[in-house]
């Protein structure tokens, strides 16, 4: 409803504008009413297992050792040998081979590794059919 202006000579003039005052105090209604709750919404919680509830690692096992320098060791029945990265899934499937089904393979690396190589050994096992890849780590101190 156009709202009649008075120029004090008796004629009367529209004004053709909107409110805006309504609107500003809703929006910072609206505003605080954000500000207030936002803190209480909790993310998706993640559980991500801790280096300390690992479970003991199983006897019958192959080791992949990550050296400082890149290079890998296959360690298996006692034995170590240095294997290209190449030639990993093959040596660790002719390994399994008389092995039982479930027999992991642990990868073991230095921390100052790259994560790259660690991710290409673990690639490199589950193209060779390895079915149980883990990584071991450190507890404690």
């Amino acid at each position: 409803m156009p709202v009649m202006a008075s120029r004090g000579h008796g004629r009367r003039r529209s004004m053709n504008e909107i409110n805006m005052v309504p609107f500003i105090d809703v929006m910072l209604v609206l505003l605080i009413i954000f500000m207030v709750t936002a803190p209480m919404l909790t993310p998706g919680a993640i559980n991500v297992p801790s280096v300390g509830k690992g479970s003991t690692p199983p006897k019958m096992r192959a080791d992949v050792i990550v050296q400082k320098d890149g290079g890998l060791l296959f360690k298996a029945d006692g034995n170590e040998r240095s294997v290209a990265l190449q030639n990993l899934g093959a040596v660790a499937s002719n390994w399994l081979k008389d092995q039982p089904e479930d027999t992991p393979v642990l990868i073991s690396a230095d921390k100052s590794v790259a994560y790259d190589e660690v991710v290409q050994a673990m690639a490199a096992l589950q193209r060779a059919g390895v079915k149980r890849v883990a990584l071991a780590v450190k507890t404690g101190k």
